[in-house]
């Protein structure tokens, strides 16, 4: 589509002797006084201007805009490219793979559906730490990894050589954020379009949430559900509100023995008590320069964590440092340094910019600091780890009633907390510290020995473990079971990476071991890291101490920390004892990392290697020894922590930019497993019908190029009557599949057995697992199922399938099958900020393929909202102020919905009609309740959407 230019920007920058197409930002009025990121969404929304879904109204919003204001205005965000892991983008691939079939049912050419901007997928998700702590862990965990895997893969391999613009880093090769720092982001895109060579900032949106990583490098882009990355990769704008923006101000320089880890942890901590969440947040001041690339990547890694949408770093010389260092090439880096500077993206530290809220940390003030026990923005001291331990462990151990000797009876854990469920806790003195005040008193007392060492203590009895070579220890509550050094948060880090390194190497000089019970796992994002590590040497200092390469990919971070030592997972489940894990992460929730283990906390690299030798989170670096040298003297950390020059001289002698251009010049080619995969050729995949992983989607069943007229909803029942803040991770499968579930008695019925059901992530290429998995968390309230369980309110994935003359309790797939065979349509009635949370897309494919028509709510998350419109399902709002309760609505009415017709002659009507009436199952007496629901189809794009049926269907037309 033609852009329509209404502010006259277009232009040409010449670079060396090439000319790029460009558009202007100063023919903006306002422009000036924006903030970085806000400059990259005006010149997005300036090149991509139709008069129609991005409008000249739009773009002098953008640029008139008020710091001050709440979000109000929604823009069409184009993003130059689409960043993807294989599990949220196998099923974006499905979708692109029956498109083509569904062209060719038409008449058309398969070869048209491509992806109509970029898109780069990273298999990193798959691979788990099975084997580790000896040399063959990494061969063996990948070939695992094939065998659990092969047909995803060879359907991604199809992929990979069918669809032009679709690239695929194979498994064994990197974390996909790392490898988008380092090889895939262009800071600058340059692309020809209709004939002429353009320049453009690079802007992604990627299906993981920590796509922020690449902010670091200057290049805007944020985490997105499946459906807004499929409508991405075919040309759609990502629909949004201009966000308020907070400016992080930084001075100061990092100190001696502080790591880019506990600036990330401080940083994490301070935007969550500020509160960030829907906003940008942008870094500025004279402190920027002297923050490394890798410490600004480490910090947008991190943008989920405090909870803004973005954490961006400008463009200056530090930018362009780390694109040549790469292997960039020249031309790139010339084009980035010129068109930042032409384009006023260029970062001036003197300049005060005008931000929505403002926040400052000088860095000299950082100490070090780890996370925990289960969320990232616990933020804990290092200097106070082991008191504050002794006060967490009681929400966690199983203590022996009569080890309280102290006045009053503290409880073992918190009354006020749920298992499984996150409360936010009142930081106290700067640190979320949680339950301090009611567990102090006893901590001091009972937990005065929670040790792995073996003492014996009033608190718990430590565990004896024998070892299969018949060596013993003693484990205890707050044993460190796993050490990881994990996650592209840390492991694209040089500085944390090599102190790891050079940690272990002062260790073993000392003549200092793990400890036997430590789970010990490396798991670098990119091979360039295992090229320094064998140059200097430092991966014989790791792999003495255990630390063993298992993988390239997510491994800890996302739970596949695969078993821990048999005898010690034993142990700790026959003792029911609160262990603890310590990773290089980003992630720490409960249940997260290992079913094994309690209590998780982050830390830098070097202070994994630390906890793996001290054993257990019951530690005092400053006092406790790690253990003794030869000649029998303690040893502490301080004696074997590196001084910032031994990391920066190892950093200057190891690594190079011919590293990053040997690894990256074969980084879609994989090594010969993935080469030597059964792959089918040609245009349009052939579907294995035996498959358990990958199915043909069935969106386009029956699909004809004429639009079907958009009919209004009469005779629907009600499927789910919900409260408030129902979040995605209700409504979408995740997670293992539960043995007598709809998805587990699939997998039976299809010769799967139980001990390979795999989880819903790994199968999201499989329509038939997802549905069934769809609205079945075991923490779902359907107030349905309340009626037919004499008012007790049951949770689950349960409803009442009024196709039966008692409107029996039912699993709600199994109702939705029932329904659709009589051909009755479905609604859902919802509360307050339904479907918050991850943008999950399987929330709103599900909805649509368990026969949901219309979702009636008081108020929609925006992204879930967009996302049910591009499955074709209407979003609609009971009247303000009113609920389906306040209605006197129960979910056992027949709901019709009439004013949707208006669609088709291209009106979206403000409000529709909805009459809900008695049915047989209703209450005696029960009346007829009429009202008008608010339509949420909020933009002429979402219209088109939704009058062809959903976004998939709106481009094959198009397409066609």
């Amino acid at each position: 589509m033609s852009t329509v230019n209404s502010f006259g920007a277009k232009s040409t920058l010449t670079v060396g002797s090439t000319d790029y197409e460009i558009f202007r930002l100063d023919a903006v009025a306002g422009f000036e006084k924006l903030p970085f990121s806000l400059k990259v969404l005006l010149e997005n929304l300036l090149r991509t201007e139709d008069g129609a879904n991005i409008t000249k109204e739009q773009i002098s919003a953008l640029g008139s805009w008020d710091p001050n204001a709440e979000p109000n205005t929604e823009i069409q965000f184009t993003p130059a490219r689409v960043v993807m892991q294989d599990f949220t983008g196998v099923p974006c691939i499905v979708d692109l793979a029956t498109m083509r079939e569904a062209v060719t049912a038409l008449g058309g050419d398969p070869d048209r559906i491509n992806p109509l901007s970029p898109a780069e997928m990273v298999i990193d998700h798959s691979v788990i730490a099975d084997l580790f702590g000896t040399e063959n862990a990494l061969e063996r965990n990948v070939e695992i990894e094939y065998e659990r895997n092969g047909e995803r893969y060879q359907f991604l391999r199809w992929g990979q050589t069918a669809f032009q613009d679709f690239k695929v880093v194979p498994p064994g090769t990197g974390i996909v954020h790392q490898v988008n720092i380092e090889h895939l982001a262009k800071v600058v895109y340059d692309r020809t379009v209709d004939g002429v060579l353009r320049a453009y900032p690079d802007t992604c949106v990627g299906t993981d949430s920590h796509t922020t990583m690449v902010n670091g490098l200057g290049v805007l882009g944020w985490g997105v559900g499946g459906i807004e990355a499929e409508a991405a990769m075919l040309g759609q704008p990502v629909s949004m509100l201009i966000p308020r923006v907070v400016g992080f101000k930084l001075t100061g320089d990092i100190p001696a023995g502080v790591t880019a880890t506990d600036v990330v942890l401080t940083i994490t901590d301070m935007l969550r008590k500020h509160g960030v969440v829907g906003k940008f947040v942008e870094f500025y001041g004279e402190g920027v320069a002297s923050v490394p690339l890798a410490n600004r990547a480490t910090i947008g890694n991190m943008s989920p964590e405090f909870g803004s949408t973005a954490a961006m770093f400008p463009i200056d010389d530090v930018t362009l440092d780390y694109l040549r260092l790469t292997g960039r090439d020249e031309q790139t880096v010339a084009l980035v340094e010129a068109y930042a500077k032409e384009q006023h993206l260029w970062h001036d530290p003197s300049r005060e910019l005008v931000f929505s809220e403002y926040m400052e940390l000088d860095l000299g003030t950082v100490v070090p600091s780890i996370a925990g026990p289960k969320r990232p923005q616990d933020r804990i001291l290092l200097s106070e780890a082991k008191p504050q331990f002794q006060k967490d462990i009681l929400n966690y151990a199983s203590l022996p009633e009569d080890t309280v000797e102290v006045e009053g009876t503290f409880p073992a854990s918190d009354p006020g907390s749920t298992p499984g469920v996150e409360h936010e806790h009142v930081p106290a003195n700067g640190v979320s510290h949680q339950h301090e005040e009611q567990h102090a008193a006893h901590a001091e007392h009972a937990a005065a020995g929670l040790l792995a060492s073996g003492e014996r203590h009033a608190a718990s009895q430590p565990v004896k473990v024998t070892t299969p070579e018949g060596e013993s220890y003693l484990l205890d509550n707050g044993a460190v079971t796993l050490a990881a050094i994990t996650s592209c948060t840390n492991t694209s880090n040089p500085s944390v990476m090599i102190a790891a390194g050079l940690l272990a190497r002062k260790a073993r000089e000392k003549g200092l071991t793990r400890k036997p019970w430590v789970k010990t796992t490396l798991g670098p994002g990119s091979k360039v890291v295992t090229d320094y590590y064998e140059k200097s040497g430092l991966d014989k200092d790791l792999e003495g101490l255990g630390f063993y390469t298992v993988g390239y990919g997510c491994t800890i971070c996302i739970g596949n920390s695969g078993p821990l030592i048999e005898e010690v997972s034993a142990a700790i489940n026959e003792n029911d004892l609160a262990v603890t894990a310590v990773l290089s992460g980003n992630r720490n929730f409960e249940g997260r990392i290992s079913p094994d283990v309690k209590m998780n906390y982050l830390a830098s690299p070097p202070l994994v290697v630390a906890y793996a030798l001290a054993g257990s989170m019951n530690f005092d670096f400053e006092t406790d020894p790690l253990g003794k040298d030869e000649n029998g003297d303690d040893v502490f950390l301080k004696d074997v922590w590196p001084s910032p020059d031994e990391v920066q001289e190892i950093i200057d002698s190891s690594i190079s930019r011919e590293q990053f251009i040997k690894q990256y010049a074969t980084v879609f080619d994989g090594d010969e497993r993935w080469k030597n995969l059964p792959t089918p050729t040609g245009p349009v995949f052939e579907w294995d019908e035996s498959s358990t992983y990958v199915r043909k989607a069935p969106y386009f069943d029956g699909m004809t190029m004429e639009l079907t007229p958009v009919e209004d909803i009469t005779g629907a029942r009600v499927l789910a009557t919900l409260g408030d803040s129902v979040t995605t991770d209700h409504i979408s499968p995740a997670g293992n599949i539960k043995a007598g579930t709809p998805a587990a008695q699939y997998l039976t019925e299809h010769g799967v057995a139980q001990r390979d059901f795999n989880s819903y992530g790994s199968r999201r290429g499989n329509h038939e697992v997802m549905i069934r998995g769809t609205f079945a968390n075991i923490r779902l309230k359907n107030a349905l199922v309340k009626a037919v369980n004499d008012g007790q309110q049951i949770e689950g994935g349960y409803t009442r399938d009024f196709t039966q003359p008692e409107g029996p309790q039912s699993f709600i797939y199994d109702a939705s099958q029932n329904y659709q065979a009589q051909g009755t349509p479905l609604v859902i009635f919802g509360g307050k900020e339904y479907g918050s949370g991850s943008s999950r897309d399987w929330a709103a494919k599900g909805t649509r393929l368990l026969g949901v028509k219309a979702v009636i709510t008081e108020s929609f998350e925006r992204i879930h909202r967009s996302n049910l419109i591009g499955m074709g399902v209407v979003p609609l709002q009971f009247p303000a102020g009113e609920s389906w309760e306040s209605l006197g609505l129960d979910g056992t009415e027949i709901v019709s919905i009439e004013g949707l017709e208006q669609l088709n002659e291209g009106v979206t009507p403000k409000t529709v009609k909805v009459t809900a009436a008695p049915s047989e199952h209703s209450a005696p007496g029960k009346e007829t309740v009429e009202f008008d629901a608010v339509v949420r189809i909020d933009t002429p794009g979402e219209a088109d959407y939704y009058r062809n049926g959903g976004i998939l269907q709106y481009v094959l037309r198009s397409l066609v």
